[in-house]
């Protein structure tokens, strides 16, 4: 498999840094916001951008995590938060890459159930092959690629992020 790197770590660093300041932007009339991650490299992505968050501002940030079924999305979501502690709250649903947005839009219609202050959205990269009517407000890099071509991202412990294209 050749990898084709698109993103360093020091390019995702800048990339989660930026978005930090655009969520801070957005969100500078709250007191709280909630940064929820789809689960596995979405949270992981979202726990970075918390930490930025909380670098850069004074806004109370909450962490959770989103379990959605990637091979059958129609099945019930799961927060690591209950519905009651992002009440009325802003959110920013993060994930690390935007494909067709299948994984985006049920996540998306999840939280529709709940009355929020503000709702927005996160992804690193976004393919440009969206199925479903969804965007990222915030986004790293937008990526034209074809089809048959993948886009992973990797979050190592020691530092040591990227994403390539396969």
């Amino acid at each position: 498999m050749n990898k084709n790197i698109i993103l360093t770590n020091q390019e995702i660093e800048h990339k989660i840094k930026r978005i930090a300041y655009q969520i801070y932007e957005t969100f500078v009339d709250e007191d709280e916001v909630v940064i929820a991650g789809i689960a596995s490299n979405g949270s992981v992505f979202a726990q970075k951008i918390a930490v930025a968050l909380g670098n850069i501002s004074t806004l109370k940030v909450s962490l959770c995590e989103v379990t959605v079924n990637k091979q059958n999305p129609q099945l019930p979501i799961q927060t690591s938060l209950a519905a009651s502690e992002y009440s009325n709250k802003g959110l920013v649903l993060v994930d690390d890459v935007l494909n067709s947005g299948t994984t985006l839009i049920y996540a998306v219609r999840h939280f529709l159930d709940v009355p929020l202050k503000k709702f927005k959205t996160a992804v690193l990269v976004d393919r440009n092959h969206k199925k479903y009517p969804v965007k990222a407000d915030f986004k790293g890099i937008s990526l034209s690629t074809s089809l048959l071509e993948h886009v992973q991202v990797v979050f190592d412990e020691n530092g040591g992020d990227y994403a390539f294209l396969s």
